[in-house]
């Protein structure tokens, strides 16, 4: 069974999501926050698999919320769409994003697939989101050398071809190894980075300047 945490601060919000995951097989919202102070004590105390954070909430908001609880999966909940807010909660260790709105299906395929790991966002959609959002950004400055320099050079390569939306299967084919390689080079990447998720290695990829916004997917 999936355990999710609902924050979010309209009721009626709150009550929908309950409603369609409660009726989803395999799946049992387990509580309910009010704002994101709620919700920070709500996760520690339930541990649910994920947490449905909305980014604007009273108190502490779903980015801050999201950044309290490294570890945590999370799917940040926003009406603003593809915008400097959604970079910031990815910045914060969100496993993806979902609008609102979205269709009922998509809400439950992305609390399975955030659940089993994956992240509702692939590298590939979070390049192209950072692409839409870089004049809102700072502009890219290279990395401290302590962070790129831990890496190891396959490490450093496969951080690249990762934040220029590869996935394990298609570096693997590149470099002519398994993927289970290529996804123990990727732990060790994010080890060495203190990153969360593939998606802040992308994050990271863009910032340090090893990756340009509207660089072609190699």
């Amino acid at each position: 069974m999936i355990t999710v945490l609902v924050a979010d601060d309209q009721p009626l919000a709150r009550a929908g999501f309950r409603t369609i995951l409660g009726a989803a097989p395999g799946i049992a919202v387990v509580g309910e926050a009010v704002d994101g102070e709620e919700a920070v004590e709500q996760a520690r105390r339930l541990r649910p698999e994920v947490v449905l954070m909305d980014i604007q909430m009273p108190k502490v908001d779903g980015i801050e919320a999201t950044r309290r609880l490294p570890g945590q999966k999370v799917i940040v909940l926003t009406t603003f769409g593809l915008d400097d807010y959604i970079v910031e909660a990815l910045r914060a260790g969100a496993a993806g994003f979902l609008l609102k709105d979205a269709p009922v299906e998509e809400l439950v395929g992305a609390v399975r697939a955030v659940a089993a790991g994956d992240a509702q966002l692939s590298p590939a959609v979070t390049r192209r989101l950072l692409d839409r959002v870089a004049g809102r950004l700072p502009s890219p400055v290279r990395a401290e050398s302590d962070a790129v320099g831990s890496l190891t050079p396959r490490e450093l390569e496969i951080l690249v071809m990762l934040a220029a939306g590869r996935s394990n299967a298609e570096i693997a084919a590149d470099l002519f190894v398994s993927e289970a390689t290529v996804k123990t080079h990727v732990s060790n990447v994010l080890a060495k980075l203190g990153l969360r998720s593939r998606i802040q290695a992308v994050i990271f990829a863009y910032e340090s300047g090893l990756i340009t916004p509207g660089a072609t997917r190699s």
